[in-house]
Formats: structure tokens, C-alpha cells, sequence
């Protein structure tokens, strides 16, 4: 796991400790965590694809996931490894217009986010549409870097970072909640930072 950004840890204003969940300090950088290599994905060659089970339902290309109507969302994000960093801006296209664009209602409960690199994470599909994750393509108004996840990671900002797939090219609707790259290597299935669910036992 590659690991860096850290730049100290913020204040704690009863206000700050109101806003942080349990076991978390406030982080004023932006820390780089990855399972593996930073891959660097060429716009002209990045499709996002979504599936029902084995069946490709819609691919985008770039260009077009770009025409999709985009949101702004500015939210904490809280990371497993016990920092937090406040008021993150991000633009992107919201679950919900992707589900729109292709013509269709979330299928099923559970949805495994894939990524470039074969990195896979579980979230509730619930926890995905109203309004609560994105496909995030800008972070702070310029276009996300390869090390955050560029050119689009998931954003699924009320669980714990890793749910937020970086360099995320579909999402998957399964029949049964079936652990990720992570969760298969004991992180908690679900990932609730306020609950603590660190790990499986959690």
C-alpha cells in the first residue's frame, strides 16, 4: 500500500470533534492509499460500463459519460486508517443519471464497484442512488490525478474511502452481496465510519 500526503493533524474544536467519527483525526492534506500500482488511464481509452450480472446493459466512452448531467458535491470522507479530511469538493455524475442515461431501475440490492486496476469493492446499491455517490471526474474544480483515482473514481462519501473505487470503469448489479478486494481480506462488508466498521468482526 502505497502511502503519502499526510501533512498533521487539524484542530479539535468541539465543532471539528462533532464532525469526526469515532477513532478518526483530521487530516488537512489529502493522503495517497492504493492496493497496488498507479495505473494511468488515457481519457481516449477509458469506457465505463454497467452490467446486469454478466450482461453489459450500457458502456460510455469518455466523451460521452462527460455529457452526462453533472453534479457538485461537497462532502467529509473518512478513511480507514483513521484520518479524515473536511468539505472535499467533487463534480462527477450522480448514480441516479447513469441508472437514467441507461434507461433502467437499480435491479438488485448489491453492486460490486470494478476498477481499471481489478480493484473491487461491495456497496448496498441503496447507498449508491438518491443522491449519495457519484462517478467523480474533478476534485477542487481541476480534473482528478492519477494518484486520487483519475480520470474518475467512485465517490461513496458517507463510508470509508475504500468503498470509493478509484479509477472505477462499472458497476456491477449481483444477485448476493459479493466481497470485494478488501472485504476478502478482512475489512467490514459495509464500512459505516461512525459505527466503526473497520473489519470484519466490527
Amino acid at each position: 500500500m502505497a502511502t503519502r500526503g499526510f501533512t498533521g493533524r487539524g484542530g479539535g474544536s468541539e465543532a471539528t470533534q462533532e464532525r469526526l467519527p469515532p477513532g478518526q483525526f483530521l487530516e488537512s492534506g489529502f493522503p495517497v492509499l492504493s492496493a497496488g500500482p498507479t495505473p494511468r488511464i488515457q481519457p481516449d481509452k477509458w469506457t465505463f460500463t454497467l452490467k446486469d450480472g454478466i450482461r453489459p446493459v450500457k458502456s460510455w466512452t469518455w466523451a460521452e459519460f462527460n455529457d452526462l448531467p453533472q453534479s457538485k458535491m461537497t462532502r467529509d470522507i473518512h478513511c480507514v486508517t483513521t484520518w479524515s479530511k473536511f468539505d472535499t469538493a467533487w463534480r462527477g455524475v450522480l448514480v441516479d443519471d447513469i441508472l437514467a442515461d441507461a434507461g433502467i431501475e437499480a435491479p438488485t440490492g448489491f453492486t460490486l464497484a470494478h476498477s481499471f486496476d481489478g480493484y473491487t469493492t461491495n456497496v448496498p446499491t441503496e447507498d449508491l442512488v438518491g443522491g449519495r455517490a457519484m462517478v467523480a471526474l474533478a476534485y477542487e474544480g481541476k480534473p482528478i490525478t492519477p494518484d486520487h483515482g483519475g480520470p474518475a473514481r467512485l465517490l461513496v462519501p458517507h463510508l470509508y474511502f475504500w468503498k470509493s473505487a478509484k479509477w472505477i470503469n462499472g458497476l456491477q448489479f449481483t444477485q448476493k452481496d459479493e466481497l470485494g478486494f478488501w472485504e476478502l481480506r478482512g475489512y467490514h462488508r459495509y464500512g459505516d465510519p461512525w459505527r466503526e466498521q473497520r473489519y470484519t468482526n466490527d
